[in-house]
């Protein structure tokens, strides 16, 4: 095995069992600092042993191994000098440790430990992306829009809360889900997304690790739910996002836009899966939440066979709806570009350029008002946009294609 195929061994690991090991040591340790410190040093093992050993038969086992070994280690530590009597009955030999995927659910204990309502919301997230995800903390704290210090600080404070709290690392019992289960919704949207327009110098444009992590935590969580109206909004929503993942990024490297994908390298189980839920949900009469409009819009866009077949009225009509569930800058930003269908860019620009105290930073905003300037003639308008769009946007396959826009105006 060469030099290459130990390193991306070591990273398909990193993305495949991070939030095995750390949740592996949170159920044993009950301590997310223990957890992710012991699965940091476990992963640094490998690189400095895998190259000269090789990889194992079995990475996940020996990195739980090897982190159990090394929280244990800093236990016996702690315990020889601050008398931690509690920590030190955790620590025996002779249990071995939990191997990766032998609990179905210990990955949703996990986030419904992060999802706490003791903690902040944003503190929630930031927790989540971090222990479960696996992603660093420049990663989350560009998701966020924040420094990386103030990031790094705000997750440090949620896990210490849940430490001195004694938070419990369990499901909640079917008396409290429903009440906890709205957070936990919002940061598998949050997970899903990352995987689905991954940020960061170097990540893969689409990280299918995390899509699909986000999908089978969701599907745990509607078979804690199944009647809850939301949980299977989200579901719909990811399956009908994950079902153009094949089609979203061409083999140079760029992003394919949704009107000038090739609809038939779309997954239409995915697909087919997707609308039933739409359907179901329909069926109750019951007044649908932010996740089923979502996903209700996502149903009309991949009901078209052709770009042009696209029912833009009921899109627009559909955002109309989504605008009394959620206020945020964002929604208004997604409707105008469905009303820019409708309206024409004019009309459309407007709205947009009505965001812009709440949206300067970020990139969407300023790529859509790119393209419409574009279509409006507006050139030099339209690259100064493009610009800002590109400087501010963290996908490599999105900054390829916004790259090319900008180049093709005259």
């Amino acid at each position: 095995m060469t030099g290459d195929d130990v390193r991306a061994a070591i990273i398909r690991a990193h993305r495949e069992q991070w939030a095995r090991v750390v949740a592996a040591l949170a159920r044993r340790f009950g301590d997310l600092d223990v957890a992710e410190e012991a699965a940091a040093e476990a992963f640094a093992t490998a690189v400095e042993r895998w190259p000269a050993d090789g990889v194992p038969p079995n990475p996940g086992g020996w990195l739980t191994t090897t982190a159990t070994r090394r929280a244990i280690d800093r236990l016996r530590r702690e315990s020889r000098r601050d008398d931690k009597h509690r920590e030190a009955r955790l620590v025996y030999d002779d249990d071995p440790p939990v191997a990766p995927g032998v609990i179905d659910d210990e990955r949703l204990r996990l986030i419904f430990t992060c999802c706490h309502p003791a903690l902040a919301p944003e503190a929630r997230v930031a927790l989540t992306l971090r222990m479960v995800g696996g992603l660093t903390v420049p990663e989350i704290a560009r998701a966020f829009l924040v420094q990386e210090a103030a990031m790094g600080r705000r997750i440090t404070r949620a896990k210490s809360k849940i430490r001195t709290a004694g938070i419990p690392y369990r499901v909640p019992s079917a008396a409290d889900l429903p009440a906890r289960v709205s957070g936990v919704l919002a940061v598998l949207f949050l997970v899903f997304n990352e995987g689905y327009l991954a940020t960061g110098p170097g990540a893969d444009p689409v990280r299918h690790d995390l899509t699909a992590e986000a999908i089978r935590l969701t599907r745990l969580v509607r078979a804690l739910l199944p009647d809850d109206g939301e949980v299977a909004g989200l579901l719909a929503l990811m399956l009908l996002t994950e079902a153009r993942r094949a089609a979203r990024v061409s083999a140079s490297g760029e992003l394919v836009t949704l009107d000038q994908q090739d609809r038939g390298a779309w997954d239409a189980a995915l697909i087919a899966e997707g609308h039933r839920l739409v359907r179901e949900r329909l069926a109750t009469g019951v007044p649908p939440g932010r996740y089923q409009i979502l996903a209700a819009i996502n149903a009309v866009h991949t009901s078209a066979r052709d770009v042009r077949d696209t029912d833009w009225s009921q899109i627009v009509a559909l955002y109309d709806q989504l605008v009394r569930v959620d206020r945020s800058p964002v929604v208004a930003l997604n409707r105008a570009v469905a009303v820019a269908e409708l309206d024409g860019p004019e009309v459309a620009l407007a709205a947009v350029d009505r965001l812009a105290g709440a949206l300067s930073g970020y990139h969407a905003f300023h790529a859509t008002r790119a393209d419409l300037l574009r279509r409006l003639g507006r050139s030099d308008l339209s690259r100064a946009a493009y610009d800002r769009a590109v400087e501010l946007a963290g996908n490599a396959a999105e900054i390829a294609h916004l790259t090319r826009r900008r180049d093709q105006l005259g």
